[in-house]
């Protein structure tokens, strides 16, 4: 008797395990961690882009370790990722092209011929249709530079400190893409 119900106890536990390893925010789950080369990253913090009252994505900012400097984290040159979770059927490659290439504007402060071609190659990941419940990970790695998986498939590889220190201004900037969702990422 005492076997059939080991299983299920056991199932249960693991069940447990998972969900304590993610934070759910509007009903998505972004993991703790993730394993990212031979470095473990862990959440640092998330939140929600709005626009218009509409919830887009789940953006989630992932470091080696806990810090709340915008600037260290932008400037930094080790393993980090940001990931980001579609929650709404209302994005589209289009409006994320041009919300992407407004957010390199405003990370740059107009600045973006130095980068224009790793910004071209970035968006072309966009291109693709985008439907509710993509993710997208922007993995930055040192000497590699940052690698874009869509739905856990590698879409693109783009080299560059400057290029990441735009893409992660995008976010983490002093005009960022959302002022709630940049102090969400930085757990504050």
């Amino acid at each position: 008797m005492a076997k059939k119900y080991v299983i299920p106890l056991v199932l249960l536990f693991i069940i447990m395990s998972a969900v304590s390893h993610a934070r759910e925010i509007e009903g998505i789950n972004m993991p703790e961690s993730l394993e990212v080369s031979k470095s473990k990253l862990i959440l640092n913090g998330a939140g929600v882009r709005s626009k218009f009252f509409i919830d887009l994505y789940v953006g989630g900012l992932y470091l080696q370790n806990k810090s709340n400097n915008p600037k260290e984290i932008v400037e930094g040159d080790e393993p980090m990722a940001i990931r980001l979770h579609i929650i709404s059927s209302l994005i589209t490659s289009k409006k994320m092209e041009n919300a992407t290439r407004e957010g390199f504007e405003n990370a740059t402060k107009g600045n973006i011929e130095p980068i224009k071609s790793q910004i071209e190659k970035f968006i072309s990941v966009f291109h693709e249709k985008i439907d509710k419940d993509d993710i997208f990970d922007l993995i930055y790695s040192p000497g590699k530079g940052v690698e874009v998986y869509k739905n856990g498939e590698s879409k693109s590889t783009i080299e560059g400190l400057a290029f990441k220190q735009a893409l992660f201004g995008i976010w983490l900037s002093d005009k960022p893409a959302q002022k709630s969702l940049k102090e969400e990422m930085l757990g504050k």
